[in-house]
């Protein structure tokens, strides 16, 4: 396993979320860095899920899903890449939807994971239908967590 990293300039693992990448905010994507992708790296997927929102709704709540990301350094502030392609959230929409904690302060997990193929998937689909087309293709992963308040 390769080392794959993967950080924001806008806050640190495991530290505060700034208010404007929430849903009921601005509700853009916080600038991501990614490091160490490994050679054989065809494509990346990102995931951004909220497992805090068991306690809530009952479901882990989806944020963001996007995969056939070319093998970037960087995703900018408030863009999505070129080329990659974007699912539906537990918002009943396509493309980012940003931290909205209905209690209390929830955790926030931004999960990247380098695939050895692209996925062949629609704009809209499902993360269930996204994670079972990348098994047995991952060459790495990395979790960049983020905490949030209503």
């Amino acid at each position: 396993m390769t080392n794959l990293i993967l950080e924001s300039s806008a806050f640190k693992n495991g530290e505060q979320i700034p208010k404007k990448y929430g849903y009921k905010n601005s509700n853009v994507n916080p600038p991501l860095t990614i490091k160490g992708i490994p050679k054989d790296t065809k494509s990346l997927v990102l995931i951004m899920d909220d497992p805090d929102a068991m306690g809530a709704v009952g479901k882990v709540w989806v944020h963001w899903l996007m995969w056939n990301i070319a093998p970037i350094a960087e995703i900018k502030e408030n863009s999505i890449p070129v080329g990659a392609i974007e699912g539906k959230t537990d918002f009943g929409e396509i493309g980012y939807g940003g931290p909205a904690p209905p209690d209390k302060e929830h955790t926030y997990i931004f999960k990247l994971y380098a695939l050895d193929t692209n996925l062949n998937l629609k704009e809209g689909t499902s993360k269930k239908d996204v994670e079972n087309s990348m098994k047995d293709h991952i060459l790495a992963e990395a979790k960049l967590t983020g905490r949030y308040s209503p």
